[in-house]
């Protein structure tokens, strides 16, 4: 699996801009690349977790989650092992000071993964109904 750089750049920049609360967020992926963030609707954000009304997720596929630890501690915690048992693959936790070398990847049994970040083409949607 790769992620693409520029939606890793809107995860890290969400991240940052949430401070001190938590991001939160399912992935989404075009092929085998995730291009997209789900923002999950009646998210919660706190400065000690960001809970996600998972029941309100729109019918898209999704293949794992994405969170921010201000704090930089990118470890995930109970919660967040239970959420990755729960939801998808691939899990990203980002943390302080919130630039590409301050993310890790896990699997849903909390076991880190690499993401290879590619440049990867967005493709305008066609605007004509």
């Amino acid at each position: 699996m790769k992620i693409a750089r520029d939606t890793l750049k809107f995860i890290l920049e969400a991240s940052k801009s949430s401070v001190p609360d938590e991001f939160a967020g399912m992935l989404s992926v075009t092929g085998d690349v995730i291009t997209d963030v789900v923002l999950v609707p009646g998210t919660e954000s706190g400065e000690d977790n960001a809970t996600m009304q998972l029941f309100m997720l729109p019918n898209i596929s999704t293949v794992g989650t994405v969170h921010s630890h201000p704090s930089g501690n990118r470890r995930p915690s109970t919660y967040d092992l239970e959420l990755f048992d729960r939801k998808g693959t691939y899990h990203i936790i980002v943390g302080a000071p919130f630039n590409e070398a301050s993310w890790t990847c896990y699997n849903n049994k909390g076991e880190q993964v690499k993401l290879e970040v590619v440049d990867y083409e967005f493709k305008e949607e066609d605007d004509n109904w």
